[in-house]
């Protein structure tokens, strides 16, 4: 059945000799073509409006319109297909619910092309899309639309230019300060994460013997001690002599408790209640002073 005669079709009539409502049964709507599919969705647009959202035909009617005009889906996506094969059908999942969104605030009385008005709001999730998930490092938004704006920028100064355009050239092309740029090209880092093993050399050495991973350096446990030692430093002249002089035998000499004891003429146990002692009050030292 043509066109003309699905608009006009009585309620009693259609391709199947169904309807919903007072609209015309589209047994499979996503294989409507183009030119089809936009002028029934005026028909179906100017029914939707007198629907109420939750009836059989209003449901009926917004799901045909989405079928039917899916392929504005594909259309934007396809600007976007050099992103990988492997993120289409999240490409377009995404650009269907902008399609959605699109058919929700359409207004029939605007006599604007449901096309034209639908194709930005298609764009616009799928752009979101990237801007979300794409950058391996978390970048605060305003970060990776003025990268974008830079590698823009770039590629027509460079066409331009006949050279890599400069720091300055990209500000007074953007009307940016040059601290904007640079934290723009210090984002741009963020959208892709080098793999730890990637080869390491600077010389095009492809060995696996040399990554990133193996040349990355490991945390060195002697740096907290270096720390705590500088912490502890002035805590000594806290105690007396005495507790001093025992502090100098036993970390100093390194001499044992019953070494200790016998330099100083008292028994072990005596010592060793005021090492523990000691020891106290340089812990409580050293955690109150931090």
């Amino acid at each position: 059945m043509s066109v003309s005669k699905l608009a006009n079709a009585p309620s009693d009539a259609s391709t199947n000799g169904a309807v919903v409502g007072c609209l015309p049964w589209i047994e499979d709507a996503g294989r409507v073509a183009p030119n089809d599919a936009r002028a029934l969705s005026k028909v179906f647009f100017v029914r939707l409006r007198e629907l109420d959202e939750g009836t059989r035909e209003f449901q009926y009617a917004r799901n045909t319109l989405i079928e039917m005009n899916v392929t504005l889906v594909r259309y934007a996506a396809r600007r976007f297909r050099n992103r990988g094969n492997g993120e289409m059908e999240d490409v377009l999942q995404v650009g269907t619910v902008g399609l959605i969104k699109a058919i929700d605030r359409f207004d029939i009385d605007r006599e604007v092309e449901f096309a034209t008005f639908a194709v930005p709001y298609i764009v616009g999730e799928i752009k979101r899309f990237f801007r979300d998930t794409s950058w391996s490092v978390h970048v605060p938004r305003r970060l990776q639309e003025l990268s974008g704006d830079i590698k823009t920028a770039r590629e027509e100064l460079g066409g331009q230019l006949d050279r890599t355009p400069t720091v300055t050239d990209l500000s007074g092309h953007l009307d940016l300060s040059e601290d904007e740029i640079s934290e723009g090209l210090v984002a741009a880092a963020g959208y892709t994460a080098g793999s730890l093993d990637t080869p390491a050399g600077d010389d095009g050495r492809t060995t696996d013997d040399i990554t990133y991973a193996r040349a990355l350096g490991e945390r060195d446990p002697g740096m907290e001690l270096v720390e705590n030692l500088h912490a502890l430093a002035p805590l000594p002249d806290r105690l007396d002599e005495r507790e001093r002089h025992i502090i100098e035998m036993r970390f100093g000499q390194e001499m044992t408790q019953i070494q200790i004891a016998t330099e100083l003429g008292f028994s072990q146990m005596h010592v060793s209640r005021l090492l523990s002692r000691i020891l106290t009050k340089l812990r409580t030292g050293l955690l109150t002073d931090r």
